[in-house]
């Protein structure tokens, strides 16, 4: 079972790590691909001006430091997971099975080592990065998909990347209303939870005890199964 989560723009800076090779990403033989797709933004951001989408830093990602990309993020749903606290194998667990689709470098695992960047969702470093990435990791993913769940705790805009056949989504009611922002903390709190776990189907799921979280209803429809949760 893998669980999908979105990137978060709030990065922490440095690394300890040496700068990316091919042996820092999972799916390595799709590395050229991946590298194409980095090095059109490494030489995009040497010529832009738009600080907003794609920051100042103007040194070159293949100099860059690198660290695991679940301690490089450090957006809320990163906050709540919580990843430093974890137990050693709640942590390997994470490394393996945790995907995060990051708008630079497409499906990365929580393991894989990242440098710090900026691009912000939806920017486009001077071609469709997320149209490119979706014609490769489309059929990998499917075939992953195949023989084992999805839980997709992503924002809808990653499906612009990929979209799975078969997943649990999870969407959360407070005081009968839908919690949009607050749902990545929610997001990284059943991430947490899980990999304490390490179910290996739906049904494991949905056996676990989740705090503050009460399951109300379960609507599937075409192969997604959408966890209806109220939330205290």
């Amino acid at each position: 079972m893998k669980i999908l989560l979105a990137p978060s723009e709030r990065k922490t800076l440095g690394g300890e790590n040496p700068p990316i090779s091919k042996n820092s990403f999972i799916f390595p033989e799709i590395y050229e691909n991946r590298r194409e797709a980095i090095k059109k933004y490494d030489e995009f951001i040497k010529t832009t001006d738009d600080i907003k989408n794609f920051g100042d830093d103007k040194t070159s990602i293949f100099n860059r430091p690198t660290k695991k990309a679940i301690l490089r993020y450090s957006g809320v749903a990163f906050d709540y997971l919580d990843y430093k606290n974890l137990d050693i194998d709640s942590k390997n667990w994470i490394d393996e099975n945790v995907y995060i689709f990051s708008n630079l470098f497409g499906v990365i695992s929580g393991g894989d080592l990242i440098p710090h960047y900026t691009l912000k969702q939806g920017a486009k470093p001077g071609f469709d990065i997320y149209k490119f990435y979706k014609d490769i990791f489309t059929p990998i993913l499917n075939e992953i998909n195949k023989n084992e769940d999805f839980i997709d705790l992503r924002a809808k805009f990653y499906e612009k990347i990929y979209k799975p056949k078969n997943a649990i989504t999870f969407k959360f009611i407070k005081n009968n209303k839908v919690v949009s922002h607050f749902a990545k903390a929610y997001r990284g709190k059943l991430t947490a939870i899980i990999s304490k776990h390490k179910p290996k189907t739906i049904e494991d799921v949905l056996k676990i005890s989740f705090p503050d979280i009460e399951i109300v209803e379960i609507i599937e429809k075409k192969g997604i199964k959408e966890i209806v949760c109220n939330v205290n």
